[in-house]
């Protein structure tokens, strides 16, 4: 689609969206068929399929149980009626890390709070604690999930899986929604991210469903190797940018690749309880001004129709969540919809700014052992869930959905 088309798309779009005044929650829609299926997210559903992610532990990629829960993954979206498909890469070696500079907090703990890796970094002032990886076993109290993820990933073969919905009328243009379904840090990676991959398998799940059509393509995918260095994300792109648009076989109306319109991706959903206290503590409970977060990446080739779309989806949210505001910001960073950006617009949706407030410390449990499913308030898991209905919202409406 062309810029010209993609400004006159989002224009016709947004005028409409923003007709819903802000803080306030949208009348119904006589026959809105968006309305109806942002309906069918359920956050006991959304919480019972974070939990079942973590039996696999922290899903650690080159692992046994990496490999079981991309196997579980695929189970259940084609229990949804999503026709599957895997992509097989090799994961190199991991590069070395840097020294530490002279004088400065050994790697990877950021100790200051500023993130300076990736593209798109900010410096935060204010109230900051450290942030890094854990890497300690023994940091895990629990024995059971200790045990679980003792195995430690290896170099080599990796597989990842996605699925499907073909559009009706323009089954040659498709629409990516992304998470990785892989962590780290000796956790269950209910946060990072348990929370965004049973997002995206809760909208392949509706829509999938058999009484949904809609006129453009959606492909739902579980990247691998996010943490290895968005490894997953990286090989789709290598692999599968060429073959957009090819007819195969020709005359068949199908397209093994359609050719991408947007990239969507959803990366930690469940935590916003504020910057750090004076004393480097935080608040056990969320911020009174808790949202979500939808990042562009400032910087990125197709950053001006990155930010329209993520100003579509911020009115999305106005229009179809519940509970919880969105907030646009400029700084996605080191998260997979990066291989995409300057190729496709692109945007990441999240519970913080990762940029700016992840890496000033705004989230203990990132990459630690307490990313587990018990450490999060149902609070926490209806900022998920507002998130989903946010991207059903505006991915349902830009994909024409309708019922049956």
């Amino acid at each position: 689609m062309s810029a010209g088309r993609w400004i006159i798309v989002f224009g016709a779009l947004v005028a409409g969206l923003s007709a819903v005044a802000v803080g306030q929650q949208a009348s119904p829609l006589p026959g809105d068929p968006v309305k109806t299926l942002v309906g069918r997210l359920d956050l006991e559903r959304y919480k019972a399929t974070i939990r079942a992610l973590t039996q696999f532990g922290d899903r650690r990629h080159g692992t046994a149980r990496n490999r079981a829960a991309v196997d579980w993954i695929e189970a259940q979206l084609r229990g949804y009626g999503c026709a599957t498909e895997r992509l097989m890469y090799i994961q190199p070696p991991p590069a070395q890390a840097a020294p530490p500079a002279a004088g400065g907090p050994p790697n990877p703990v950021i100790a200051s709070g500023e993130i300076r890796t990736g593209v798109g970094g900010s410096r935060y002032r204010g109230t900051t604690r450290p942030t890094g990886v854990n890497n300690d076993p023994n940091a895990q109290p629990d024995s059971a999930l200790r045990a679980l993820n003792a195995e430690q990933g290896v170099p080599g073969p990796r597989e990842q899986v996605y699925c499907t919905k073909v559009g009706a009328t323009r089954p040659d243009e498709m629409y990516i929604v992304g998470a990785h379904m892989d962590g780290i840090g000796w956790g269950e990676a209910a946060n990072d991210n348990g929370s965004g991959t049973a997002l995206v398998m809760e909208l392949a799940r509706i829509l999938s469903g058999p009484d949904v059509q809609t006129t453009r393509s959606i492909r739902f995918a579980l990247w691998n190797s996010e943490e290895g260095g968005l490894n997953g994300a990286r090989a789709y792109v290598e692999q599968r940018a060429g073959l957009q648009g090819r007819e195969s076989p020709a005359g068949s109306r199908r397209y093994p690749e359609p050719r991408w319109v947007a990239m969507v991706q959803h990366d930690m959903m469940l935590w916003d309880h504020g910057m750090p206290r004076a004393d480097g503590t935080l608040s056990p409970e969320q911020r009174p001004e808790a949202d979500v977060n939808i990042e562009f990446q400032s910087t990125a080739a197709r950053a001006d129709e990155a930010m329209k779309l993520a100003f579509l989806f911020r009115d999305a949210n106005e229009k179809y969540a519940t509970d919880y505001p969105a907030a646009v910001g400029s700084h996605m960073t080191n998260t997979d919809s990066t291989p995409f950006m300057d190729l496709v617009p692109s945007i990441s949706l999240r519970e913080n700014e990762r940029g700016m407030h992840t890496g000033a410390g705004w989230n203990p449990h990132w990459h630690q052992p307490t990313d587990r499913y018990a450490t999060f308030s149902d609070k926490d898991f209806r900022l998920g869930l507002n998130a989903a209905q946010t991207t059903l919202g505006a991915i349902a409406q830009l994909a024409g959905a309708a019922l049956k």
